[in-house]
């Protein structure tokens, strides 16, 4: 029974690039576009919020928030997204990838807007009620990460399906690039009413009256994308992976896919049931045969995904703080509130379109071709070079000479971060599981690493403070290095099946093989 497989499935390994591909890639992409909005446009107004709400009256100084308030309004949604991976990933394998897939985009839908409309008689309640908000915000966010990573590989053809997960993760770049242009336009438009202010000498006006609606406009946009695709994202059928697989609905796999594909494709009911019972491929996740045959794979998509999103995420989160020391963002008291948040969008939008963005999509052009684990391994190396670079000789980048090299290098690790783990710890997760445990396992693995964005969020934001930017670099170039290590777990999937990675098409004592194609 070897190498056996439905032709509804085949026909889906050898199709050739169609338009049916581009249009999953930008539905499910768009909630990825949203997720990195949502996700990282809080860094944008953090400082804001500190103005308006912690500024003492009379006080002549900008007031900030307080470090336990600023870990909690970064870091509650990526605890919410942890647990919406969790769930959604087993909902996903339980009820399907497309039933769950509406809830999710609702939800964010919704939160993104109630986050914009936090309320609250003192600082403390609204700051109480963001992140309330945020935080369900983030339960949708999670559930967008294995549903739409299983649903692209399921509709993929094998030869190029490295490339498709990857574009679909890489609208997280334009998401990112799209929070700073937002930042720069609402505070543009409502700072121009201040034209050409001496803020050294007019401390009054440095929290103006309009600033409480900068920041509720900037989280408010992040509903429009999600709310754009809902109809398109409930149009798609369930994947042939998960109706024939796992439903058992041979007759219902043929049908949609013989939409998608344009061909007719032969029911095989009696197969699919003969499949079942022979291969005997029905463990449970805590079983001891998924733990021969998948343990080690599994404890390799956590473990590097959860410190690639150490370094990730604090680098994200604490980038604005690296802009003031090296003199791209001036001191506050210089500047008005609006301002402010201005010259942060604007960094932002700088390294997003110079390094972030070109970095996901050399992942897109070259996965199919150099491979997951080579593209994996080769970005955690160059993220520890560069980390290493950047915290040795750091007083060296501060000086005012050497500042352009500063930015020069730490967009380089952005650069290998998403033409790296960023991107492969994503797709990976999603082509080596079984097809009844893969929406699970990627679930799994992504809560892992929004585990290690939670580190990021809450330790290295209290490390900075701490310790100082030095030595937190030192510390985000160990774990990179440990990420190299944990590489080597990983197996590689270019140009095989998702049946052949996961062992779905073999008998019961046919062991999977790890090979590694190319490396």
């Amino acid at each position: 029974m070897a190498g056996e497989q439905l032709q509804v499935l085949n026909a889906l390994d050898v199709a050739k690039t169609q338009w049916y591909h581009f249009t999953a890639i930008v539905i499910a992409g768009m909630g990825f576009f949203t997720d990195a909005y949502d996700l990282f446009c809080i860094s944008l107004v953090t400082k804001l919020l500190g103005r308006i709400y912690y500024t003492k009256p009379g006080s002549p100084t900008p007031g900030s928030l307080p470090s336990n308030v600023a870990a909690a309004v970064n870091g509650v949604a990526f605890c919410g997204t942890l647990t919406g991976q969790l769930f959604f990933g087993w909902l996903g394998d339980k009820m399907g990838r497309k039933r769950a897939y509406g809830m999710t985009l609702m939800l964010m839908v919704l939160c993104s807007i109630a986050s914009g409309l936090s309320f609250g008689h003192n600082p403390t309640g609204v700051m109480a009620t963001l992140c309330f908000f945020r935080f369900w915000l983030g339960f949708g966010i999670g559930g967008d990460y294995p549903l739409s990573a299983t649903i692209m590989s399921e509709y993929a053809n094998k030869k190029t399906r490295g490339a498709f997960i990857a574009a679909v993760f890489a609208m997280q770049g334009f998401g990112i690039l799209a929070g700073g242009m937002v930042a720069i336009i609402v505070s543009s438009a409502f700072d121009s009413k201040y034209p050409a202010p001496a803020y050294e000498v007019d401390k009054a006006r440095s929290t103006v009256p309009e600033a409480d609606y900068v920041w509720r406009i900037i989280l408010m946009f992040g509903a429009l994308p999600a709310l754009l695709t809902y109809y398109w994202r409930m149009k798609m059928p369930e994947t042939a992976r998960y109706t024939a697989l796992v439903a058992k609905n041979a007759k219902k796999a043929a049908a949609d896919m013989s939409k998608v594909l344009f061909v007719d494709l032969e029911v095989e009911q009696e197969k699919v049931e003969r499949l079942s019972r022979e291969q005997r491929n029905d463990f449970g996740l805590f079983s001891r045969q998924f733990l021969h045959r998948h343990g080690l794979h599994l404890l390799g998509t956590m473990s590097t995904w959860f410190l690639l999103d150490i370094a990730f995420y604090s680098q994200n989160l604490f980038q604005k703080d690296v802009f003031s020391a090296i003199g791209w963002i001036p001191k506050a008291k210089t500047m008005n509130a609006i301002e402010e948040v201005f010259r942060i969008g604007r960094a932002q939008t700088l390294i997003a379109l110079c390094s972030t963005v070109p970095g996901y999509w050399f992942t897109v052009a070259l996965i199919d071709h150099m491979g997951r684990f080579a593209i994996q391994l080769m970005g955690f190396f160059f993220m520890t070079v560069f980390m290493f670079a950047l915290a040795i000789p750091y007083h060296h980048w501060t000086l005012p000479d050497h500042r352009i090299g500063f930015v020069v290098i730490y967009s380089l690790t952005f650069f290998f971060a998403n033409f790296g783990p960023n991107a492969t710890t994503f797709v990976v997760p999603a082509e080596i599981f079984p097809a009844r445990l893969r929406s699970t396992c990627h679930g799994i693995s992504a809560a892992a690493g929004k585990a290690g964005a939670m580190v990021g969020a809450f330790g290295f934001l209290y490390a900075a403070d701490g310790i100082g930017v030095k030595k937190t670099l030192i510390i985000l170039g160990v774990i990179n290095f440990f990420g190299m290590v944990f590489t080597l777990l990983v197996p590689e999937s270019k140009g095989r099946s998702l049946e052949e990675m996961s062992g779905e098409n073999k008998g019961e004592d046919e062991p999977e093989s790890s090979r590694r194609d190319g490396v």
